[in-house]
Formats: structure tokens, C-alpha cells, sequence
């Protein structure tokens, strides 16, 4: 049986993250960086592709687990197996890494005696390079090009090579462990440090501790919350900071189809909601270093700007195939790079300095240069604002007017007014701002909604709708109680919705996005849609969505992309930061501690 998204959980190191299925196996990692190419890849293609299996002997990998369960408030994994000799369970993590990266799995007997077996298939360059395996020092060491992992088990246990596979076996019986110890490091370098397993679990559980009693969140959905931050936490690229829309790549958004992207790079389209939902949970040192990736990734020229980043800022972000690869349930192509890098997308600009203001609103210590970068920014758009882009949603057909692109604009003069108002010793024409801010309003109201529908649509001159309208509220461009805008939501929700859920926009007949074939409802419009009902004044029906979103969460509470509610099952890359944002900022709206992930602008929106 063919594992589904959601089968998968996550552990990481925060440079790096593995997928694990129920059946036992790491099916997906990426070594040293989110980035690099997977040495497990059966995510994407078969078990020939690399993938590492520990379960008892006499399972296949149709077989599943027991159970599973996160260790309390950490990203360390426990599998249980209850057999009819006894139970096993394996804990799987990955320790916070000193230089070079750990996948450690502990196997520990709960009762009785259990056989248990470990089959390895490294495959480097995304499952297209058979490595040359030797012995050493007590080790397996795999050997390809500039790649190199090291395996050791403690204790020693019976291995073997196999099929061009690493194979084990070993019993274990009540209180009795083995654990295992994978290290990558470059294949010039000596033998890597050799680390403690046991002891090393213990630091990790610390960390994770020490990390999660700093959530200041005490809402209403703690643990949801909780386990949302936990993943994002896991999804940061902690020497610089930035964050990962996902650590897979090429996942599909429709089971067969070819909308297959690779999502391991940073949008700033996150980065409004991204450092709210950090600010509201009291993750200010993490508000910051995105802050910072921020500031750093965007600075250039101001036409330069694009709409994502490598993990320390690259520009360059090639697209290109892996044939070799057969794709998620036969969902092809597989791709690595994502050429949207190209696209213009206006909306950024607003995005980029929405998020400034908020970090200077939440008290981040300020940046000397960041107020003049936001300058630069609001200059170019002042002059460009007006020319069509490919939007938010990086369709790859013909550009349009998107009303989002527009009202994000909006956004940036907007939130530059505010800044000069509440800091009125900075450089700047508040005037030339306000006229900016008016003549993007007027065109928007103009242009983008339809009065005979009552509702804002997709482009100027569309019929079309789409599920970013539903950020006007969020935005402060309208009040929440405008008929525009409760005019939208209902539209929207109508248009777009299916039990509960919402579409990006339609992708029926001549789609816009220039591409063939479907995809299912978008988890983060979802969430969207939760609070823009309860900002206009339906929170029992905001309530009540928002928990039938926390069912679509895998058993360990983990969300991917997209939704099939038809076949009802979760689908695009995963786990999905932005699912994980919008989760946050709805429960802290819901909970009415602060309007996550936004300037406070509702109060006196212009028009």
C-alpha cells in the first residue's frame, strides 16, 4: 500500500529535515542543507532511490507501526511495534548539530524479545548515484563524489552488504536498546566526531524543552498551536534565519498531475504572517533572525526584487527535471530549483515592508538601514504599481491586474504613512505616501469589484475570484463591516468553497495559471477564511471551520499544503509552513490577544 502525504512525520535539526513513514522508513533527507540533494528519495520514486527501514523482521513495507507519538512538546519521534513476541519502539531524531548532521534511531524493547532487521539504501544526488560502501573503524561508510555518510550502530550488531543495500539484524528484548547513528560530511574530510546517541537524545529533548517554555500563547488550541510553532521552528535554516515554505520537493498538488513544485526556499509572501505569528507566541529572537534574513535577502536594487530566496539569500534558483524519478504516485515531473524565482510579483513590495513596520510595532531592535531600504522600495512601486504581474500565486500564464498585487501595494504606502506618523523624526514625504495610498484605493475599488455580484474579484475586468481577497479585511484596506468585503467573503466562500474549505481560485476551463489539470482546496486560504468571518463578525461560524481544519491534521498534528476533500486525503509539499502561519494567526485571532501577523491598521482603514 503506497503511503499517503499525510503518513509522514517530520524530525529535523534545523538545517535539515527527514520524512519518515509509518511503515518505518526515512523516505526523504536532504544532506547537509533543506536544499541539497536527498540521499533518501523513495518520497519521489521507489525504494531503489534510497530509503532506510527499521521495523521487525518479517514485515514488509505495507506494514505499519502500532502507533506513534512525538515525545511531548519536541520534533523527537517514538514508533511503537507490538508483535506477537513483544513490543519494540524506535525513537527517531535528529540532534541540534554541532557541524556535521545526525539522523540517530534508537531501538529500544518494551516486552518480551522482538527481531528486529535495518535495511539502508543510500542513494545520493536525489536516488540517482549508488555510493562505493566500505568498512571502517566500525563503521559503513558510503562513499560517492562529494558525499559521504557514515553508519555505526551501538552496539555492534550483524551487517551485511545486499543488493547494493546496508543490512542488519539484531534481537532486542525488554530494556535492552541498539541504536544507530548516520552521518553525512563531505567525503575530503576524516571521520566525523563520533557522538553518544543516548546522551545526544537527552540534549535534544532539553532543547526542545528549553525552546517551548518560552511560548507565551495560552489561548484557547495550545496544542495545536504549540505543535504548529514546533514545525516551524523545524522548518528554519538556523544559521541565517530563514524559513522554508517546505522541506520536499515536486510533492503533488493533484495526485497524477504535473503541478509539482519544489518549495525548500524562503517567499516573502510569508513574511508578514511568518514573523506575526512568531511575535504573538513571544518568539521575538526568531521574529528577529527572520527580520534580519529578510533585510538581507532583498537588499539590491529595488527592481531586483524577487519573490523567494535560498536559504541564505541566493538569487539563483534554476528549474530542472529529474526524469529518473517516477513521482509521487506516478506525479510527474519531478522538479528541483523553481523558475517562478523569474516572475514579478508586486505584492512583495507591500509584504516586504508590512513586515518591517511590524517588526519595529513589536519592538525589534531597529536596523539603521531598514527605514531607507523600505524607501527604495515604496519608490520603485510608486512608478510600477500600476503594470500587471503574475500575482501572488505565481500563475505562469499572461500577466495580469491582480487585485491582491494592488491592494498589497496599497499596503506599502499605507504602512509608510504610519511609520512617519508614529516616527515623525524619519526621512520621508508622508504626503507623496497619501496620495499613492488614495490613488491605489480609487483603482482598486474602481476596477477590482464587481457591484453586480458584490464582490472583489481575481484581476481588473475578471470574473473570476480568488480566496487572497479574503486578506482585504486582514489588511485594513476596508473595515470588516463594509458590504464590499462581507460581500467577498460570502462570494468567495460560495465560488470557491467545498465542505468548508477553500480553493485558491478556479482552475476550471481556460485557467489562469496556464496550466493543465486541477488541485485541491488551499489550507492556508482556509484559514483565511476563518478570520476573515470572525473579523466580520461570525465567530461561531469562524469556530466552527477552524476546527474542522485541525481534523484535516495528520495523527501528529502535521498539515501539507492542500486538501482533497473528495478523496480525503492532504495533498501538496509537507509539511507546509504556511498551513502551520495561517493556524497560529487564527487561533490568536479567535482568541483576541492581538491581530497576529498585522499591523493593527483596522481601525482606520482609508475609504
Amino acid at each position: 500500500m503506497t503511503p499517503r502525504i499525510e503518513d509522514y512525520a517530520l524530525i529535523g535539526d534545523l538545517q535539515t529535515a527527514a520524512l519518515i513513514g509509518r511503515n518505518g522508513s526515512v523516505d526523504w533527507l536532504c544532506l547537509p542543507r533543506f536544499d541539497s540533494g536527498a540521499c533518501f528519495a523513495a518520497l519521489l520514486g521507489t525504494e531503489e532511490n534510497g530509503h532506510w527501514r527499521i521495523a521487525p523482521q518479517g514485515t514488509g513495507p505495507s506494514d505499519v507501526c502500532t502507533r506513534r507519538a512525538y515525545v511531548e512538546d519536541s520534533l523527537v519521534l517514538e514508533t511503537y511495534w507490538e508483535t506477537r513476541t513483544g513490543t519494540v519502539k524506535v525513537v527517531d531524531f535528529m540532534p541540534q548539530r554541532d557541524k556535521a548532521p545526525d539522523l540517530m534511531r534508537i531501538v529500544e524493547g518494551v516486552s518480551g524479545t522482538v527481531d528486529m532487521s535495518s535495511v539502508l539504501r543510500l542513494r545520493f544526488d536525489f536516488g540517482s548515484v549508488v555510493p562505493w560502501v566500505r568498512k571502517s573503524h566500525g563503521h559503513r561508510v558510503a562513499v560517492a563524489g562529494p558525499d559521504s555518510v557514515w553508519l555505526r550502530s551501538e552496539p555492534p550488531v550483524k551487517t551485511w552488504g545486499q543488493q547494493f543495500s546496508t543490512c542488519s539484524s539484531f534481537t532486542v528484548s525488554e530494556g535492552e536498546s541498539v541504536a544507530f547513528v548516520l552521518t553525512w560530511h563531505p567525503s575530503h574530510s576524516p571521520r566525523p566526531k563520533l557522538i553518544d546517541p543516548h546522551k545526544a537524545l537527552q540534549h535534544t529533548l532539553h532543547d526542545w524543552a528549553k525552546w517551548t517554555d518560552r511560548c507565551t500563547y495560552d489561548g484557547p488550541y495550545r496544542e495545536a498551536v504549540l505543535r504548529s510553532l514546533i514545525t516551524l521552528k523545524a522548518l528554519t535554516y538556523a544559521p541565517t534565519g530563514g524559513i522554508v515554505a517546505a522541506p520536499t520537493t515536486s510533492l503533488p498538488e493533484e495526485i497524477g498531475g504535473v503541478r509539482n513544485w519544489d518549495y525548500r526556499f524562503c517567499w516573502l509572501r510569508d513574511a508578514t504572517l511568518t514573523l506575526g505569528a512568531m511575535v504573538s507566541a513571544g518568539y521575538l529572537e526568531e521574529a528577529e533572525a527572520w527580520r534580519d534574513w529578510l533585510l538581507r535577502a532583498v537588499a539590491g536594487d529595488p527592481a531586483d526584487l524577487q519573490i523567494m530566496y535560498g536559504l541564505a539569500g541566493e538569487r539563483r534558483l534554476p528549474e530542472t527535471e529529474l526524469p529518473w524519478l517516477a513521482g509521487f504516485e506516478q506525479s510527474r515531473p519531478v522538479r528541483t530549483g523553481n523558475a517562478a524565482v523569474r516572475q514579478r510579483q508586486l505584492d512583495v513590495y507591500g509584504e516586504v515592508i508590512d513586515a518591517l513596520r511590524l517588526a519595529r510595532v513589536a519592538g525589534l531592535d531597529d536596523k539603521s538601514h531598514a527605514w531607507n531600504l523600505q524607501l527604495s522600495l515604496l519608490g520603485f512601486l510608486e512608478s510600477s504599481w500600476r503594470e500587471p504581474d503574475e500575482g501572488l500565486w505565481e500563475i505562469r500564464g499572461a500577466r495580469r491586474h491582480f487585485v491582491h498585487s494592488k491592494v498589497m501595494a496599497w499596503v506599502a504606502a499605507d504602512r509608510a504613512v504610519r511609520t512617519l506618523e508614529e516616527n515623525p523624526e524619519l526621512p520621508g514625504d508622508a504626503d507623496r505616501w497619501r496620495a499613492m495610498r488614495d490613488a491605489v484605493h480609487a483603482e482598486v475599488c474602481e476596477k477590482g469589484y464587481d457591484p453586480e455580484r458584490n464582490t472583489f474579484t481575481q484581476s481588473y475586468g475578471s470574473r473570476e475570484l480568488d480566496a487572497a481577497t479574503l486578506l482585504i479585511v486582514r489588511t485594513g484596506f476596508l473595515p470588516p463591516d463594509d458590504p464590499r468585503v462581507v460581500g467577498t467573503v460570502d462570494a468567495v466562500r460560495a465560488e470557491l468553497g467545498s465542505d468548508g474549505l477553500v480553493r485558491r481560485y478556479s482552475t476550471e476551463g481556460a485557467s489562469v495559471d496556464g496550466l493543465p489539470g486541477d488541485e485541491g482546496a488551499f489550507i492556508v486560504c482556509s484559514f483565511w477564511l476563518v478570520d476573515a468571518l470572525h473579523r466580520t463578525g461570525r465567530t461561531d461560524e469562524a469556530r466552527e471551520l477552524f476546527e474542522h481544519l485541525l481534523e484535516l491534521r495528520n495523527d501528529l498534528g502535521l498539515l501539507a499544503e492542500e486538501y482533497d476533500v473528495p478523496a480525503g486525503r492532504q495533498l501538496g509539499n509537507f509539511p507546509q509552513a504556511f498551513s502551520h502561519i495561517g493556524l497560529v494567526n487564527s487561533a490568536v485571532d479567535l482568541a483576541e490577544v492581538g491581530l497576529a501577523g498585522v499591523d493593527p491598521a483596522g481601525d482606520d482603514p482609508a475609504g
